[in-house]
């Protein structure tokens, strides 16, 4: 008995610290009372959402390894990074809320006097391992201990392009609070942050942080790091409030009815940052395109183009065999067709969402192949309304890594 022990730990021990640690002990009865959670998997909001690719292998190698394009799916230049990230935050917001999107799905929020980072992702490769994964398309913007304090991190779900071992391990040392879905807890546990410091929510649950009110809400996607996937750690977006500011942060989710929900309960919201990447007809039911994030922005605001709609998931790492620049021209298009108001700044621009301006450049435009057909035939204008030509967004496809190695979203 006591040589299986020693086997157990054995094989524990070999598994990497980036896999986390699996809910257990009184997390783990919390997880099996939660109303979300059945036949000992988590539930998706609208019933059940394909997480693999749907059709053949080779259906998917044809699409992926397409030789035209494929060089499509990286800039073909430099990706532009805002160079005064730090001395631009060191003053307060005029406004009283002040977005920065640092990459993919990584904002810092300065909202009504507190700061508020969503899904912290500094690391080199959104992977396990540090020599293989979707690499980096462009630097951080600035280093993660040049931010200054943050008073609460907020995690959408414990996927490697939201959940990175290195950054909550160098935020382990803060004394910020982390608010994460039901389950998530384990990891940052295991990668040293106190139990006390963890704010673990199921779905329509909320805390209170610094006159923050925080809730988690549904979403539509999945969960899961190591090699097998329990389903047994939640994924969810997220409503902020303050006393003056409500923002709304998608994580990932396909589209689904109850972003009305959410919308009639926690909003209207001043600015929405909504996934529009790593989409594709190949998993249709968890990730969104431009023109199903539009929609889901609609909801948000109660069916009117309030608000500002910021893409999120895109142009930081390769997860799809979509063009490297389509989820930001397809915003353009949509914001267009609806119109809806969009900021689209570069990676560690600084905008205030309630301000007259927000970036409205389409800055993409000058590292990407331009695509067949040329590009919207206007830009967006000064108060970030896109004003190219009406319709609807490009059209799905996926898979992919920034080294161009084949990527099925995401890295389980």
């Amino acid at each position: 008995m006591s040589g299986f022990r020693s086997l157990r730990s054995g094989l524990r021990a070999l598994r990497p610290e980036a896999f986390g640690a699996d809910p257990s002990g009184e997390r783990m009865a919390r997880i099996r009372r939660s109303p979300h959670f059945k036949d000992g998997v988590f539930q998706n909001p609208g019933g059940a959402a394909r997480t693999r690719p749907s059709g053949s292998a080779t259906d998917f190698a044809k699409v992926f390894f397409d030789k035209d394009e494929r060089p499509r799916r990286s800039p073909e230049g430099t990706v532009p990074v805002h160079p005064t990230t730090l001395a631009d935050i060191a003053r307060p917001p005029a406004t009283g809320l002040r977005l920065t999107w640092m990459g993919h799905s990584s904002v810092l929020a300065e909202i009504d006097g507190r700061r508020v980072l969503f899904d912290p992702v500094w690391g080199e490769r959104c992977s396990p391992f540090s020599f293989v994964g979707p690499k980096r398309l462009h630097p951080v913007p600035l280093p993660l201990a040049a931010l200054g304090p943050v008073d609460v991190v907020v995690i959408s779900h414990d996927h490697y392009d939201h959940l990175d071992l290195p950054t909550i391990k160098a935020l382990a040392g803060t004394d910020t609070l982390f608010a994460v879905p039901l389950g998530v807890g384990a990891h940052l546990e295991r990668w040293g942050v106190r139990a006390d410091r963890l704010r673990e929510l199921d779905w329509h649950e909320t805390t209170e942080a610094g006159g923050l009110t925080l809730t988690a809400t549904p979403a539509r996607h999945f969960c899961g790091r190591g090699l097998r996937n329990t389903q047994h750690t939640l994924w969810a977006s997220w409503s902020v409030a303050g006393p003056e500011h409500r923002i709304f942060h998608s994580g990932d989710t396909g589209y689904f009815d109850g972003f009305r929900d959410i919308g009639a309960e926690h909003g209207p919201f001043d600015a929405t940052m909504i996934q529009i990447g790593a989409y594709s007809d190949f998993w249709p039911d968890i990730h969104m395109t431009p023109t199903e994030g539009m929609r889901a922005h609609l909801d948000l605001q109660g069916g009117e183009p309030r608000g500002v709609m910021m893409p999120i998931h895109w142009a930081t790492f390769n997860l799809a065999t979509h063009a490297w620049a389509e989820p930001g021209e397809g915003t353009v298009t949509a914001a267009r067709a609806t119109g809806s108001r969009i900021a689209v700044p570069r990676p560690g621009e600084p905008f205030e969402p309630t301000a007259e301006a927000v970036p409205a450049e389409p800055w993409w435009r000058a590292v990407a192949l331009t695509p067949v057909g040329g590009w919207s035939d206007a830009p967006a204008d000064a108060a970030g309304t896109a004003a190219g030509p009406r319709g609807d967004a490009p059209a799905d496809a996926d898979g992919a890594e920034g080294t161009g190695e084949p990527e099925t979203v995401p890295v389980n």
